[in-house]
């Protein structure tokens, strides 16, 4: 094994103990902060409090379940997942998803039921100031999962500290209604864990959504493309660099296809020993493995050529759904052209299909004219 994929490995290595050393703590912190606030509850007879603890208990679970997912994420490929197992961490967000919706809606229903039928709470000084310090813990380890999430890109990690955050908000407000209670007997306990429900109804369904967003796919990463682009540009031969795809396969697992626009004058043993170089070179400085590269031909080699090129490439981007004209080749012997147009989703691609086509025929109507349709990635 090379140093170069060593160090990637290391990298997804440390990732791994991060995650569950994170959720470790989380889990052990939640447990002890449920079974001390239901005691807490039953004695000062406080729903809101009980259910702050059912939300202690789904954040718990919902950590053992981001342990399981990154310790099957992390398993090796093999012959029937040849791409590993990385998109797992994103079914682990779902199911944490799945289990603060379902923590979310039975606290509806207990917080309705007490509103139907009351009984009132009765809190004491000490209970209001360990209440107090419950909220500031939570509010420490929500934070602190969350910024381990966005340092290692976990989005397990990261739903579970959002989703911590905003337990400790509604924990406030069981600090609150607390003292409201003690102050001036006014008894909000059933209304406050209304409001815990809903917000916690309402971040499984935003983890939800989320993780949908990445398991269908959404546009590639801008940072990372433009980083691929600027290390293949750097090679002298390299005129020009297009349809760059990145294909998530879990955080911090990328595939990569692209084109490259190289001199017709080059050999096919130099394209080869060109295309070797840049996967090493694009998975030594990012990680990410380049399993296709392109090849476009541009003419070096007749000046008219050149000159249909720019007069095709003015005609068709003077158009606003006409993004990028690339890979454009002149055949001047075969009076053929070839090219291809990034399209933006403004425009059906058979509409400008027609459109283009009939412009540039009638700039060079004895040419046959090849247009390959590119999707704006």
């Amino acid at each position: 094994m090379s140093q170069e994929s060593y160090d990637i490995s290391n990298i997804l290595k440390n990732r791994g103990k991060a995650i569950i050393k994170t959720s470790i703590i989380a889990i052990l912190i939640n447990v002890f902060l449920a079974i001390f606030k239901t005691i807490l509850g039953l004695f000062v007879n406080s729903i809101a409090l009980i259910l702050d603890a059912v939300n202690n208990l789904s954040d718990a679970l919902s950590s053992v379940v981001t342990i399981i997912g990154e310790k099957i994420a992390s398993k090796a490929p093999d012959k029937k997942h040849p791409m590993g197992y990385g998109r797992i961490e994103y079914i682990s967000s779902m199911i944490i998803a799945a289990l603060v919706l379902y923590a979310g809606i039975t606290s509806l229903v207990e917080s309705v039921k007490k509103i139907l039928n009351p009984s009132p709470a009765s809190y004491t000084i000490l209970s209001i100031v360990v209440i107090g310090l419950a909220v500031v813990v939570k509010f420490m380890l929500g934070n602190y999962v969350k910024e381990q999430g966005k340092k290692i890109n976990s989005t397990a990690l990261i739903a579970s500290g959002s989703d911590a955050l905003f337990d400790a908000i509604l924990s406030f407000s069981v600090f609150l209604s607390a003292i409201i209670f003690t102050i001036w007997g006014i008894s909000l306990e059933a209304y406050i864990g209304i409001i815990i429900s809903i917000f916690m109804i309402k971040a499984g369904i935003e983890i939800m959504l989320s993780t949908v967003d990445d398991l269908i796919g959404h546009r590639a990463d801008h940072e990372m493309v433009e980083r691929i682009k600027e290390l293949v540009s750097e090679e002298e031969q390299v005129l020009g660099v297009y349809d760059l795809a990145l294909f998530n396969y879990g955080p911090n697992k990328y595939y990569s296809s692209l084109h490259v626009e190289l001199p017709d004058k080059m050999q096919v043993d130099e394209v080869d020993m060109l295309t070797r170089k840049l996967q090493h070179k694009i998975y030594k400085k990012t990680g990410v493995i380049l399993i296709a590269l392109g090849v476009y031909s541009f003419n070096t080699k007749d000046k008219k050529a050149t000159e249909i090129r720019k007069t095709v490439e003015k005609k068709i981007l003077s158009h606003d759904w006409a993004l990028q004209v690339h890979g454009f080749y002149c055949d001047i012997d075969k009076n053929s052209l070839r090219f291809d147009v990034v399209l933006s989703f403004d425009i059906k691609i058979e509409d400008a299909l027609k459109i283009i086509n009939k412009e540039v025929k009638g700039l060079y109507p004895d040419y046959k004219i090849q247009i390959v349709p590119d999707l704006d990635l």
